[in-house]
């Protein structure tokens, strides 16, 4: 597996838009051109991950908050394998990789929550199960955003509460409101 980091002045593989778009509802989406510029205005690990035949296999979205301050958590944004690649243990070896990446820091992520009655609950609590057996763990802080419950799980040393998540929110935020027209997106 190789790993290829993204930047907006890359030619950027069409497939991996599309994964984007896919793997994630629109409304948890910033959109594809806005995601690329944040690339530049803020620290983000954007990686994609490829077979050795060069096909594909996912991408990572990382803030790596540790960077800017030893005492704060990375915060693990996007994760996605292609449909058709879920359940070969492709997205076991990606997280590996960016556990060894991160190893000794302090990383979480939020995802939808498993506890919330919806159409795709089943993937939602594979998904939990996936993070759980990898070591990451409930932290029992949650969010709601447009409909949608969402639970941080947490994976390293510490807590993680209400006041942590509102924080790295107000980081995010600030970039935001730093792109060209003064976007907002939540």
């Amino acid at each position: 597996m190789t790993e290829k980091h993204i930047t907006p002045t890359d030619p950027i593989d069409p497939l991996l838009r599309r994964l984007y778009e896919s793997a994630f509802p629109e409304e948890e989406q910033i959109p594809w051109d806005d995601l690329l510029v944040l690339t530049e205005k803020m620290p983000l690990d954007f990686t994609a991950y490829y077979d050795d035949s060069n096909r594909l296999l996912g991408l990572t979205i990382v803030y790596p908050r540790q960077s800017l301050n030893p005492m704060k958590a990375n915060w693990f944004w996007y994760f996605a394998v292609p449909e058709e690649l879920r359940g070969r243990g492709i997205g076991q070896s990606i997280l590996k990789r960016l556990m060894e990446k991160y190893d000794g820091c302090t990383n979480i992520l939020d995802m939808e929550s498993p506890e919330q009655v919806c159409d795709n609950s089943l993937q939602r609590q594979r998904r939990h199960q996936f993070y759980l057996r990898n070591g990451f763990h409930d932290t029992g802080v949650g969010r709601s955003f447009g409909g949608i419950d969402y639970t941080i799980m947490m994976k390293g040393e510490g807590t993680f509460t209400m006041k942590d998540y509102d924080e790295i929110i107000a980081e995010l935020r600030s970039f935001w409101e730093r792109m060209p027209n003064g976007k907002e997106h939540s």
